[in-house]
């Protein structure tokens, strides 16, 4: 990936019919390293989307080297024909890998060693063929309405063309949220046009994956967000943690109930995605076609045009 800056500063903007609107310690992606506090601001009052602007004025003015966080009007780099990065977002699976607490572990045994292969095939061919028992929750998996709903749509009756090559919008909050304010709310994801995307929440909180702290504290995305991104027209919501809903807050699940009875599939536990751009990238995560069946792991990965 590219170098990325970003602008750090405070700021005060006042409009041409009257009254203004402050910051404090803004954060605006910036599309190069070397730009002036006229051009600055310009982005600023794009990102905003404000109207009828007389004055913009900046403080405190830092650029620094710094991931893009997906600031409305600065646009992705341009991406050279035919090269692609291909960025793996899955936990890998194995025996006794604890996904979710609680929840049984994958278990994996020889239905045909390759000791036991060499008298059924000819000499110098062997095979193994192994047996893995486990829940469908097991390391990045994706839900289906079927999971939440017993008339809802199985894995099978999933359309690949919602699973396979989306649009992806990256929201890096890993700055965002706090052990007070763990919710991720419409207010956060209102800055973007989402129709038809991949919605994925970095949270960071995959750091912390297959470890007792895993399951205590994780940030999770509010019910009014799930309206939010309903309305919105997204067709998956993705994120990096324990579960979409707050586990912590009693069984009530709004968000799994939101989004799934509008068909919006639902990724858990995905991880590395810090490393996709807020920006440009295209998303798959797409399950075996299981009939009768409501989860089931995903290689889940995004893909992402190399530069020039």
């Amino acid at each position: 990936m590219t170098t990325e800056f970003r602008a750090h500063f405070d700021f005060a903007i006042a409009f041409a019919n009257g009254g203004s609107i402050h910051g404090e310690g803004f954060r605006l992606d910036l599309p190069r390293e070397h730009m002036t506090a006229d051009e600055i601001g310009v982005l600023l009052v794009a990102h905003l989307g404000l109207a009828l602007v007389s004055d913009v004025e900046l403080r405190d003015l830092r650029i620094v080297e710094e991931q893009h966080r997906g600031s409305r009007g600065v646009e992705t780099a341009e991406r050279a024909p035919g090269a692609t990065q291909i960025i793996d977002l899955s936990h890998p699976i194995e025996a006794g890998l604890v996904t979710y607490p609680g929840l049984p572990a994958p278990t994996i045994t020889p239905h045909l060693t390759r000791e036991d292969s060499r008298g059924k095939y000819a000499p110098g061919t062997e095979f193994a063929m192994d047996i893995i028992t486990m829940i469908g929750n097991t390391g990045t998996y994706i839900d289906s309405p079927f999971h939440r709903y017993a008339e809802g749509g199985d894995l099978a009756s999933l359309d690949l063309r919602s699973l396979v090559d989306l649009p992806a919008e990256v929201f890096h909050l890993r700055d965002s949220w706090d052990d007070e304010r763990r919710g991720i709310g419409a207010t956060t994801l209102a800055d973007r046009e989402l129709r038809g995307a991949a919605v994925l929440l970095d949270t960071g909180w995959d750091r912390h994956f297959g470890t007792p702290e895993y399951g205590v504290g994780s940030p999770f995305l509010t019910e009014d967000g799930a309206r939010f991104l309903v309305d919105a027209g997204v067709v998956l919501v993705g994120i990096d943690a324990l579960n979409i809903d707050d586990t912590e807050s009693g069984g009530e699940r709004p968000a799994h109930s939101i989004l799934l009875a509008a068909g919006v599939h639902v990724v858990e536990h995905l991880t590395g995605l810090d490393a996709v751009p807020a920006r440009g990238a295209r998303f798959t995560a797409a399950p075996p076609a299981v009939r009768g069946f409501g989860t089931f792991p995903v290689r889940a990965f995004a893909t992402v045009a190399a530069s020039h």
